[in-house]
């Protein structure tokens, strides 16, 4: 729908899917709204979902317990390897870094745009005197629309009472197109 003077929006009906339990979805209806002329303003996105996913909060507090009793900094590179595989260990790094990634590629989409998280290049836990985790990424994100592959650093806080807050987010300079 053209809104004069505002923008584009337009309506979405979509089946989510438990990443937790593949064979469980939900219904999702979704409003977006693309203003015009500015690439700076990220889209207006208001969704309903019917029905609930399955609760993380076991294995939430499970990976939190074992990121904090870690005697060093967990430092990971390539998830997926070039094979698509990610090891069992590093699955809640990667589903962080998934979920980052979608607020990154929501701030920062446009009408012509479309973003899809291709690989954690780099992670590096950051040690905290706080309850929140740190985690350093550099992700790459493919832009289906011109085959770019761009890397972005972005920094996430993550507390399983608190949920993940993306704290910093930057596309790295000095890349050409793919």
């Amino acid at each position: 729908q053209d809104i004069d003077g505002v923008g584009h929006k337009y309506y979405l009906e979509l089946e989510l899917e438990d990443v937790l339990d593949k064979d469980r979805t939900v219904n999702c209806t979704a409003e977006v709204l693309y203003h015009l002329g500015s690439t700076n303003t990220a889209p207006d996105v208001q969704f309903t979902v019917e029905g609930e996913l399955r609760s993380t909060e076991a294995a939430d507090q499970e990976f939190y317990n074992r990121i904090r009793s870690l005697e060093k900094e967990l430092v990971a590179e390539n998830i997926p390897d070039s094979h698509g595989n990610i090891p069992q260990e590093l699955e809640p790094i990667h589903l962080l870094a998934w979920a980052a990634s979608g607020y990154v590629i929501w701030q920062n989409s446009t009408e012509n745009t479309h973003f899809h998280l291709a690989q954690v290049k780099h992670v590096k836990q950051v040690k905290r005197s706080d309850e929140d985790l740190q985690f350093d990424y550099v992700v790459l994100l493919h832009e289906m629309v011109s085959q770019e592959v761009i890397p972005w650093e972005v920094t996430v806080l993550w507390h399983p009472r608190r949920g993940l807050r993306v704290s910093r987010d930057r596309r790295q300079p000095g890349h050409s197109p793919g």
